[in-house]
């Protein structure tokens, strides 16, 4: 099972959602870099479950404990290990399900490839997995910062439910201000009040993440096969319950001619620029300095909270109950794991491109 990412700025998470701790090795992290351990905190805090009330009510406090690559608060150069243990499983929920293969989770085909699965709450399929990566790309924010790179995600979509202000018209900051991580209030407030009547009624619903890098620099990206945003979309698809990935136009992009999707280069300030942004900051699969803008396609939570047909590992017919503790909307908790995997990926590039100057 490949549970390891990158080409330079190498990262290798391990650990299952009802196992002791889970975490991350990260291989190839420059030395030197100011190791902020409350920055990494933060982003976590972002990420853990019991938020509010259209969130999981699993209580983990996510503390990250840094076992090595670190002294004196700078990074050493040597793997960077980082732990979040688990403190709040309730392997008994799960229980029911230890011969039963609930629908449209990752119980059959983990059954089918190995021979073997950890029922507890998914086992290294879970989300939970997800808290390891974000710590990884808050390091990796950390590297980029200097360059100038900023990553900011939001919420655009929530089932029906769209946002459809360009994200250039958008206070960005204003996401962080309320539990759906909309940075429109109204919107967000309608989004929230749809989460929350869908979890009463024991159901789920998906959503849109929309992601934003400011300040890319000119050059990152490997033709032919590594393209910038080829390495995106495999990051993005990565995470759990990812549906789609586009970036820059996407699919709208194909209701335009080329006489209007073309972007035009022009001259500011002698750097070249593009008067429109329709290849999302990414021209060739080589970043062009413009915004790097996509989005990201989440399927409404597996687990719900009603009972469904099913099979068991005997193929025979079985009703899967509705237990546990789930979010009933993937996509607030999504957004700082869509920053991570985004930041990852950049970081990486980045260490590539300075290795060939």
């Amino acid at each position: 099972m490949s549970s390891t990412y990158g080409t330079l700025f190498k990262l290798s998470t391990f650990g299952e959602s009802h196992g002791p701790a889970i975490g991350v090795v990260i291989d190839g992290c420059p030395a030197g870099l100011a190791f902020d351990v409350e920055f990494i905190q933060h982003e976590l805090d972002r990420r853990k479950p019991g938020q509010s009330r259209i969130t999981t009510q699993r209580r983990e406090a996510d503390e990250v404990e840094v076992l090595s690559g670190v002294f004196e608060g700078k990074t050493t150069g040597t793997p960077l290990a980082m732990l979040i243990r688990n403190e709040d499983q309730r392997s008994k929920d799960y229980s029911h399900i230890a011969e039963q293969f609930r629908p449209s989770h990752a119980d059959y085909t983990y059954q089918a490839k190995y021979g073997v699965r950890d029922y507890r709450g998914g086992g290294r399929s879970s989300a939970r997995e997800t808290a390891a990566r974000v710590a990884a790309g808050a390091v990796a924010k950390l590297l980029l910062a200097p360059v100038g790179v900023s990553i900011q995600a939001y919420v655009s979509q929530v089932g029906k439910l769209k946002l459809e202000t360009p994200y250039q018209e958008l206070n960005l900051a204003l996401a962080e201000e309320n539990a759906v991580r909309c940075p429109d209030p109204a919107m967000a407030e309608q989004m929230f009040a749809y989460i929350d009547e869908t979890r009463k009624r024991g159901d789920s619903v998906g959503g849109v993440v929309t992601g934003v890098v400011k300040g890319c620099p000119v050059g990152l990206g490997e033709p032919v096969f590594d393209k910038l945003h080829a390495e995106l979309g495999k990051a993005m698809l990565s995470i759990n319950a990812v549906k789609g990935f586009e970036y820059g136009s996407g699919f709208a992009g194909v209701e335009l001619y080329g006489s209007e999707h073309n972007d035009e280069y022009f001259l500011e300030n002698e750097q070249v620029r593009t008067r429109t942004n329709h290849s999302g900051g990414i021209q060739g699969g080589i970043s062009n300095g413009e915004d790097i803008y996509f989005r990201v396609a989440f399927k409404p939570t597996a687990t719900i909270m009603q009972d469904q047909p099913s099979v068991d590992a005997q193929g025979q017919p079985v009703t899967v109950q509705g237990k546990g503790r789930h979010d009933p909307c993937v996509v607030p908790r999504a957004v700082p794991i869509v920053e991570a995997m985004a930041a990852l990926v950049l970081a990486d590039m980045w260490l590539i491109r300075q290795s060939r100057r």
